[in-house]
């Protein structure tokens, strides 16, 4: 990881918990990397869904990566203005230029007006028993979806005013 530096395009592969690759995203740019996240942008980025379809992303992202928190934040500038997509997933991890993590369905969709919306619940109630997720590996999920809506409402992280203009200004002019 120490190889990996502010500029360099990574891959992002997202999995699912019996190992399977759920998506990929083919360029993300590092703009900040350090002893807690990773934050990266990415703009008409090509996304491959698990069935082989693919589309490109509409807008700038930026995303933030945690390595010890169950969840990523990805906030997308879209037109009608800020909106993030939460993906309660993984810390992520570094191999080689890839960023990967495991995706546990649940979402949480912030918009511009500072509502939100925990998504797809049922999918993960499904996965969960499906894939057999542990008590232990249940009860992490739901604390850090509690944990991802409380810094939501205390604007902290990325929520926080000005941090994604700070780092899109900085993807700017890379």
């Amino acid at each position: 990881m120490d190889d990996i530096k502010v500029g360099d395009k990574l891959a992002i592969h997202c999995y699912k918990h019996n190992g399977k690759i759920d998506r990929i995203s083919d360029e993300a740019t590092v703009l900040e990397i350090t002893d807690e996240m990773l934050v990266v942008a990415n703009y008409k980025a090509k996304l491959t869904e698990s069935d082989g379809r693919s589309h490109r992303t509409n807008e700038t992202a930026i995303i933030f990566f945690y390595k010890n928190q169950w969840f990523n934040v990805i906030a997308q500038l879209k037109k009608p203005g800020l909106f993030y997509y939460c993906n309660i997933a993984t810390p992520y991890l570094i191999d080689g230029k890839v960023i990967k993590y495991i995706d546990y369905d649940l979402d949480l969709r912030v918009f511009p007006d500072g509502g939100f919306r925990v998504l797809d619940r049922n999918e993960y109630n499904y996965h969960k028993k499906v894939m057999g997720y542990s008590r232990e590996l249940d009860l992490i999920i739901r604390t850090q979806l509690t944990k991802l809506i409380d810094m939501k409402r205390a604007l902290k992280g990325p929520f926080e005013p000005g941090v994604v203009t700070k780092y899109y200004n900085m993807y700017e002019k890379l």
